[in-house]
């Protein structure tokens, strides 16, 4: 399904694929994604009276803490650990809110979701001495960092290398003809991750994509400092 393109050159340029939020390994929380779990608030009055549960500790989950409290009906808070890797100033106003009783926190990690037919009722939280506690919840919003996915990319039959395309270094062709890779998502010998070099691999793709794209076509370099034509595209004359 979906739509199909005929080109003679397909270029990837997709960095180094596409961020997804990690997943916490909990039993069965696919049920409940989209419905009742997510991760990351696209409209706060969504929470609003929602007993809402946030899991993690780092910017994210104390910033949406923090937003989200005087929404809710209720907020717990869960972290594996009573330290968090988020900005100060963030966990004082945690803190003096639980000290307020307007949020609750807990040490430990979840195990385990209670609910059915996508609609959350309670998590499971075990914490560090084995012991397991239930949260009253309607709404999670887990935290646990970004992950980097290949998508598509990853079946394409290019040959891949701890997920990063090789590419010959005069072409910056795939080991697929027509196929080229450039920028973050490519690797070859003495690969910098800079921009500059993005630049430099795109200006040998092209020169190579255009002779397949235009084989009976002549290559006349120009340029921007001599090059009518090119300063009219430009829009300097």
């Amino acid at each position: 399904a979906g739509d199909t393109f005929l080109a003679k050159v397909v270029v990837v340029a997709a960095g180094g694929g596409s961020f997804q939020p990690k997943r916490p390994p909990v039993p069965g929380i696919e049920a409940y994604e989209g419905s009742s779990v997510f991760y990351s608030v696209r409209r706060m009055e969504e929470f609003r009276d929602q007993d809402l549960l946030v899991v993690g500790g780092g910017d994210s989950a104390l910033d949406w803490t923090l937003n989200l409290q005087p929404l809710a009906k209720s907020l717990t808070l869960v972290h594996r650990r009573d330290e968090f890797r988020a900005a100060p100033d963030s966990v004082n106003k945690m803190r003096a809110l639980v000290d307020a009783g307007k949020i609750r926190f807990q040490l430990g990690q979840v195990t385990g979701l209670k609910g059915e037919g996508g609609r959350l009722a309670g998590a499971v939280v075990k914490d560090a001495k084995g012991d397991e506690t239930e949260v009253a919840c309607t709404r999670m919003l887990p935290f646990f960092g970004l992950t980097m996915k290949l998508g598509p990319v990853a079946g394409w039959g290019l040959n891949l290398e701890e997920n990063l395309v090789p590419v010959d270094t005069a072409r910056f062709e795939t080991s697929e003809p027509g196929i080229f890779a450039i920028g973050d998502i490519n690797t070859y010998p003495g690969k910098l991750k800079l921009i500059l070099c993005g630049f430099h691999e795109a200006a040998l793709m092209a020169q190579a994509a255009v002779h397949i794209v235009f084989p009976e076509k002549k290559v006349v370099f120009q340029y921007t400092t001599s090059s009518s034509s090119l300063q009219k595209k430009l829009g300097v004359i």
